[in-house]
């Protein structure tokens, strides 16, 4: 088959399965009328799970204020500004993303496709349906990050969650391997990269997410983004099996 057509059909594909999904999550983004008061565990501590899922909207740039409450004037280094320019001029065809690669930190976040929580005793899972289908553990017990001649640099890194008071859950990150991309327009990441994560849920439908993100190749100083998400509890508002095929062929004959 001609290699335009492949591209042509993929690409037909891929937008109409991201429309379903969109059309899936009607509504994502907009506060619900009433949300109700913040559930929580035994302990006192909030309570991220529940009916439903938490459905975020499409970051395409952490930067922008389209996708989050504040703009960000992003601080690149000369590395990081260089390694920005070029995607942008390429229209990011090297996203790992579009590769079914694992999106990362705080990408994942961003991504059109609900996540759940599950709290256990020592550790937080989260896991997610969309992208590469994958889980994150966030280890609760106490625990130190690994020391840096030991670390085994992943997609997702190294997290350890800790609590502020019993209302925000704080998720510190390291060990990146440097190969995600924060978002779909190219800001860079490096193996220098450290994120610490904030989760509150002020009300049951709400959930209030803050990162700052710290990376000395790539930034020349931390910066902070935030945005709200919103739940969904409508009843088949759950994790659905997600498949993210790589080749045209498996596209347009698996």
């Amino acid at each position: 088959m001609n290699k335009s057509v492949v591209c042509a059909s993929v690409l037909a594909l891929g937008l109409a399965a991201f429309g379903a999904a969109q059309e899936r999550r009607e509504g994502q983004g907009k506060a619900p009328a009433v949300p109700g008061p913040t559930p929580r565990l035994a302990d006192g501590k909030v309570d991220f799970g529940g009916k439903g899922v938490w459905a975020p909207i499409w970051v395409l740039d952490w930067a922008d204020k389209k996708y989050v409450e504040k703009a960000v004037d992003v601080p690149f280094t000369d590395w990081g500004l260089k390694v920005f320019q070029e995607r942008r001029a390429n229209d990011s065809k090297d996203d790992p993303e579009g590769y079914c690669l694992p999106p990362g930190v705080p990408r994942y976040t961003g991504t059109p496709y609900p996540f759940e929580f599950l709290q256990l005793r020592d550790r937080v899972v989260i896991l997610y349906e969309g992208a590469s289908h994958m889980y994150r553990q966030i280890f609760m017990d106490g625990r130190k990050h690994t020391a840096p001649d030991r670390l085994n640099p992943t997609w997702l890194g190294e997290s350890i969650g800790s609590w502020e008071g019993n209302d925000t859950l704080v998720v510190d990150t390291v060990g990146f391997n440097g190969r995600t991309w924060l978002d779909y327009v190219g800001h860079p990441t490096s193996e220098n990269l450290h994120v610490v994560e904030k989760f509150r849920r002020p009300d049951y439908l709400t959930l209030q997410y803050e990162a700052t993100i710290e990376d000395s190749k790539t930034f020349s100083k931390p910066w902070k983004i935030s945005m709200p998400l919103y739940r969904h509890v409508e009843p088949n508002a759950q994790l659905l099996e997600y498949k993210c095929p790589e080749f045209a062929e498996e596209v347009l004959y698996g």
